[in-house]
């Protein structure tokens, strides 16, 4: 397509997955439904991954079903076509790259999980990653890696092809769940393009586009048959690439963008000027209070993540987490949150605590050796800065160490996974003579904070409470390991 007056302008989405078809997509469809169709959806993704869902959506023509439940269980269907063309995959991204140099390309989206970006705790690419090592390879000789490409791979050949076509600035919008995650990941695409020694890229990046930092939230789950089913009874309509999805919803994006943006502010969204509260609260209210009780109901034989929020046990070592330790970094008098804390977490509990959304333990408890490091190393930081005890904090990683345990014994009963995850360095984590303080000495989970004693100590401590916890659980016998 080429831009023209009444051609509508484009965002294009990278990583067609569950929370984009139920976040960013039902934002644009409710403009649709407004009336304001001035921009819609393209996207797709850069590896070979969903290809039945893909497959569906193309059949379709972008189109899905949505089943939004509420916590007191109401199920609402809404049929989504926002999504306008869907990129089938291809070894060299040709769909994408074309559509990403396409001049009525104003914003390029997306969302590949926390451990997509590769970033170390100073904002480094860690080229330890293969995949990262062989992608910049690849773009050193002026396309993506065919097998494994990264965001960066692919966000380079698309943008050296916009600079090529002269396609004109572009905005790129990071829609995952990385703390400051529009400056983050720009630094990381800056950092791959510089590798690539690809300087006249780097300086037309650096010129013509932006990255707004963004907060996104609405939970997820991976679809299941029961889903479809329900949407078939309820609809008529046989969808497989039907998805499900809780009612909350919230967008906050800093209004930077380099070609302009769709009205997102008269439907919902929160166009600010700093998302920094927003994304705080998110990660560490919410993203950190996810984990701990996917980990703590998977140690003890929970399948679901509301079976955790209901036992009397996880849900005190949440609501401890975040009340004794992490409200009181982020509210201070010299630095009073705009967000009543007690309430968002009131209803964080209460969303978690939703049965019909049947979110998985699986689902919550991957990408560890990431979440350690974005979600909880900061307000332990923040509080032994300020000399202040760690006691409730320190359960979280004690938890993760816990799981890790298991996993490293074989005992988890399902498959983990963790892109920012060094089996090797894991499994001798677990081998120590001390496994915690090889863990609490580990570089990539804790930055400056490796091996400090008070870590080691607090961590030491909760490890205990934790393995009593597990072993006195009426469930522990359900748990293989």
């Amino acid at each position: 397509m080429t831009a023209s007056s009444d051609t509508p302008l484009v965002m294009l989405h990278l990583g067609l997955g569950s929370f984009h078809r139920a976040h960013q997509a039902v934002y644009q469809q409710a403009l649709h439904d407004a009336g304001d169709a001035r921009w819609v959806l393209a996207g797709g993704n850069i590896r070979n991954d969903m290809a039945e869902t893909v497959a569906t959506l193309q059949a379709a023509g972008g189109a899905y079903t949505l089943e939004t439940v509420s916590p007191e269980g109401e199920r609402v269907y809404q049929r989504i076509t926002a999504i306008r063309e869907v990129i089938g995959h291809d070894a060299a991204l040709s769909g994408l790259i074309a559509w990403g140099a396409d001049p009525a390309t104003r914003i390029i989206s997306f969302t590949v999980t926390e451990a997509g970006y590769y970033l170390d705790a100073k904002n480094r690419l860690d080229l330890g990653f293969a995949d990262l090592a062989a992608d910049i390879a690849a773009a050193r000789a002026g396309h993506p890696h065919p097998a494994t490409p990264t965001l960066y791979g692919a966000l380079t050949a698309i943008l050296r092809a916009r600079m090529a076509a002269a396609g004109g600035p572009v905005t790129l919008l990071n829609c995952d769940n990385l703390r400051h995650n529009g400056d983050r990941s720009r630094a990381g695409l800056l950092q791959f393009i510089e590798a690539a020694g690809d300087a006249d890229l780097l300086a037309w990046v650096q010129a013509h586009t932006s990255s707004p930092n963004a907060m996104v939230d609405r939970i997820t789950p991976r679809p299941v048959p029961a889903v479809r089913e329900r949407v078939r009874a309820a609809t008529g309509i046989d969808d497989a690439a039907a998805l499900m999805g809780e009612s909350f919803i919230q967008w906050v994006i800093e209004d930077r963008f380099a070609a302009g943006r769709p009205a997102w502010e008269t439907v919902g969204v929160q166009m600010v000027d700093s998302v920094d509260a927003y994304e705080e609260a998110k990660i560490r209210l919410l993203n950190a209070t996810h984990s701990c009780i996917a980990w703590a109901g998977t140690l003890v034989g929970h399948t679901y993540i509301h079976e955790g929020t209901h036992d009397p046990v996880i849900r005190q070592m949440a609501y401890d987490y975040v009340t004794c330790d992490t409200i009181p970094v982020l509210d201070t008098p010299e630095r009073p949150c705009p967000i009543n804390l007690a309430d968002y977490r009131d209803v964080v509990l209460a969303r978690f605590g939703n049965p019909a959304i049947a979110d998985t333990n699986q689902r919550v408890a991957m990408d560890g050796f990431s979440k350690i490091p974005g979600f909880i190393a900061p307000t332990i930081r923040e509080r032994l800065a300020r000399d202040e005890g760690i006691a409730s904090v320190a359960l979280l990683p004690a938890l993760f160490l816990a799981y890790l345990q298991v996993w490293h014994r074989g005992g988890i009963a399902y498959t983990y996974q963790d892109q920012a995850m060094d089996p090797v360095v894991a499994h001798a984590i677990c081998e120590a003579a001390d496994p915690v303080a090889a863990f609490c000495a580990d570089g990539p989970l804790w930055g400056a904070l490796a091996g400090d004693a008070r870590l080691v100590r607090a961590v030491r401590d909760a490890l205990a409470r934790v393995q009593s916890f597990v072993a006195a659980h009426p469930l522990r016998r359900g748990v293989a390991g």
